[in-house]
């Protein structure tokens, strides 16, 4: 039996509303956004938000010496539109690519995520 409809993730960052609308054009998600915080949200309601961190240091992906803790997998269609997409957006392609199948960026905070296909 679950007890919540669906998980919200909430993502450390130094401007709340410049990463939600990174996220917000990348997913074609609603944005709301204050000064400390903000959020995206799917029609369907699923929500990511996003909190304002004062002295944000960004993960040093791959190094563990300061680990992501987490990342989004973003299933795509095709990469090479998908990367042309994001890096409009403002993401910035990493120099470590170790796979094929999947491209790993950096969002505007410094946060790794994928770009996949299925």
């Amino acid at each position: 039996m679950a007890i919540a409809r669906y998980p919200s993730l909430v993502i450390d960052c130094p401007d709340p509303g410049a990463l939600a609308e990174f996220y917000g054009a990348l997913l074609d998600w609603k944005v709301d956004a204050s000064a400390d915080w903000a959020e995206i949200r799917a029609d369907y309601g699923q929500c990511i938000s996003f909190q304002k961190v004062e002295g944000y240091a960004p993960p040093a992906w791959p190094s563990q010496e300061k680990p992501p803790q987490m990342h989004l997998d973003v299933i795509v269609d095709d990469l090479d539109s998908a990367e042309a997409a994001v890096l409009e957006l403002g993401a910035t392609k990493h120099e470590h690519q170790p796979g094929t199948s999947f491209r790993v960026f950096l969002d505007p905070a410094g946060h790794p995520f994928c770009l996949c296909v299925s």
